[in-house]
């Protein structure tokens, strides 16, 4: 009887466990202490043994509003004569999904998120114009805000989870897809001679198959996001905030 028990109390806490870390914007709670307006660039390099390639330089805005938050992300790139920039837009009481878009030089895609997901996708090398409408049945965040949202959460060691996104590629999955924090760890790191405590953050998503992993290291106590390291399938790059 007690063996039974005790699996019935593990089976109990597991499932507990797993609903509290399965995020939405319907039971996630944040520390808003560190939502604020704020601003902030970083440098893009491609690593190739032991030399660093500038390959362009993003930039961030946000801003807080009483009821929306917008987010604004300016990337350019060393070799292209045009800016790829992505607008999202989230709801500031719960940062559910209202709007994003994304526009550069190969293709513009606008979505509207509500009941169901609308807005439009199109190629500009082949001129074809797909018209969105996607219907969802669980909740999410916008796959291009959750790096943000890993800045807000009440981090600890070993937090671990699973996070609700949602996604729109024509080429990969579309729809309501995960993204997983794989391990979080107060550590330090050495940033242009000065040594930083940070909390070391790996994650994975469905977008690129769980292939690609980015690490990022955020202020320990500002979490502003100094570094991000990514590894895709091989090739390693890192972004650093210019300070």
């Amino acid at each position: 009887v007690f063996k039974y028990a005790l699996l019935l109390a593990l089976s109990t806490s597991i499932k507990t466990f797993a609903q509290e870390n399965f995020l939405t914007p319907s039971n996630t709670k944040i520390d808003k202490q560190f939502v604020k307006n704020e601003s902030y660039e970083m440098t893009w390099f491609m690593l190739k043994d032991t030399i660093k390639i500038e390959i362009g330089k993003v930039f961030t805005d946000i801003k807080k509003k009483k009821k929306e938050i917008l987010i604004t992300t300016t990337v350019n790139m060393n070799r292209s004569t045009s800016k790829w920039v992505d607008s999202t837009i989230v709801k500031a009481k719960n940062l559910a999904p209202i709007y994003h878009s994304s526009f550069n030089q190969q293709r513009d895609m606008v979505l509207n998120f509500g009941k169901k997901v609308t807005g439009y996708y199109s190629n500009k090398k082949t001129g074809e114009k797909t018209i969105i409408s996607e219907t969802t049945k669980q909740p999410y965040f916008d796959s291009n805000f959750y790096p943000q949202l890993i800045r807000w959460l009440p981090l600890n060691d070993y937090y671990s989870a699973v996070i609700s996104i949602f996604d729109y590629n024509p080429h990969a999955k579309t729809g309501v897809i995960s993204a997983t924090i794989k391990n979080v760890q107060k550590t330090s790191i050495n940033l242009n001679g000065e040594k930083k405590q940070v909390w070391k953050i790996q994650t994975t998503d469905e977008i690129s198959n769980n292939s690609v992993v980015s690490t990022y290291y955020l202020d320990y106590k500002t979490r502003k996001l100094l570094k991000q390291d990514i590894d895709a399938n091989g090739r390693k790059m890192v972004m650093l905030l210019n300070e």
